[in-house]
């Protein structure tokens, strides 16, 4: 044999595997797009999930959206629109469970195969990252057993549409639930707990948790119990300077800043606004503002910036009349917070138990002479003419 009929040889036998190569391309193009075809038929649901374009206006749709806090079983089978963040999910089979959470409020939703949903569309939702802001269209629907791990716990959403309206990262630098977990509790069941360092790096995925929600509604409640308080007893409510020409409760614990061409201070107090009021013929009034003290303190409790809910008030005949108005405020504040809160106190007992808060109404009084008889009877040795020094001192008195 030749060596020119050997190459041809070759040659031949390389082009048919060529040729043979091509054709079993064309085959699995071919199986591809009929499998493709098929899913596609199959995927009736196409048009009911999937990431949305983003939001910018261009449209205005006639949708109400829900308040999960709003999702009672007075809304059972009803046909509703809820914008909510993916807590958790979790699949199984042809279904998949959502926790969706709005605030400190999250109801349970089911994705299931069936006339409204499809294969491909329980796969999507269980590949949401958590932490996404999705639209989901649901009937509501009563549940014979309670959902315990869920504020809202009679009733949960079956998902006929969902969309993607912003997508969150899928690993996240923490886990809401391991934020929310009460100290302790992770050290015992080997869980993991989120250190308060990176808690606050990533300050505005903590403030996310339920616990975070809760305390800010509380505090945003205390301010506005005490205003409505304090106006319906005639009061006016002044917003006093915050930067001033010279240092209000001495010069020690100032903040220095720089104003145009000299110096100028953070406000200690509004103490001195305030009393001009009273001067000014103001009677009653109010301030609820930021307060700055450079005061070095070695604890982890630093008062070197505080929000001060300070009130000022001329009386006619006897200082009673500044402690009953005060007395009552609180007693106010505190019956509002017990009436109107709940929800949020109970949140933040899940993550920092404490004992049910209690006061008196009306509020307890005692005289100066009773209060040392008390102290003394706890152990607390004071002469007759001393001030009560300590804060320990004070809360002897509730003790006993």
């Amino acid at each position: 044999m030749t060596k020119d009929t050997v190459q041809g040889a070759m040659e031949e036998e390389q082009q048919a595997q060529s040729k043979k190569a091509l054709k079993k391309q064309q085959k699995e193009a071919e199986k591809a797009a009929k499998k493709a075809e098929k899913q596609t038929k199959l995927d009736f649901a196409k048009d009911r999930y999937g990431v949305s374009a983003m939001v910018q206006s261009q449209q205005k749709l006639d949708r109400e959206l829900v308040r999960i806090q709003d999702l009672t079983p007075e809304k059972a089978d009803q046909l509703i629109w809820v914008r909510a963040r993916v807590h958790t999910s979790r699949a199984k089979g042809k279904q998949c469970f959502l926790v969706l959470r709005q605030q400190q409020f999250n109801v349970q939703a089911l994705v299931a195969v069936g006339d409204r949903a499809s294969k491909q569309m329980v796969k999507f939702a269980a590949n949401i990252t958590k932490e996404s802001i999705v639209d989901v269209e649901a009937v509501v629907r009563k549940v014979e057993m309670r959902i315990e791990s869920c504020s809202q716990q009679d009733v949960e959403l079956h998902v006929e549409r969902i969309f993607v309206i912003s997508q969150a990262e899928p690993r996240l630098p923490l886990q809401l639930e391991d934020a929310v977990r009460p100290d302790g509790e992770g050290e015992e069941e080997s869980r993991a707990t989120v250190n308060q360092d990176t808690k606050l790096d990533n300050r505005v995925i903590d403030l996310r948790t339920t616990t975070s929600q809760a305390i800010f509604r509380l505090q945003s409640g205390v301010c506005q119990l005490f205003r409505d308080t304090l106006t319906n007893k005639g009061f006016v409510e002044i917003q006093t300077p915050k930067i001033i020409s010279a240092a209000s409760e001495g010069g020690a614990n100032v903040f220095t800043v720089s104003y145009f061409k000299t110096s100028a201070y953070l406000a200690q107090s509004p103490q001195l606004y305030k009393q001009m009021c009273i001067c000014a013929d103001f009677d009653k009034v109010f301030c609820v503002g930021p307060v700055f003290r450079a005061e070095d303190s070695n604890t982890h409790r630093h008062l070197t910036e505080f929000v001060g809910l300070d009130i000022e008030m001329a009386f006619n005949y006897h200082y009673h009349e500044v402690i009953d108005s005060i007395t009552d405020t609180m007693v106010q504040i505190f019956k509002g917070l017990r009436d109107n809160f709940q929800t949020e106190i109970q949140t933040v007992n899940k993550q920092f138990p404490s004992e049910p808060f209690k006061f008196l109404e009306p509020t307890l009084r005692l005289e100066y002479t009773e209060a040392l008889a008390m102290l003394r009877e706890a152990g607390v040795q004071m002469g007759d003419e001393e001030d009560l020094r300590t804060l320990s001192d004070c809360f002897s008195l509730f003790v006993v």
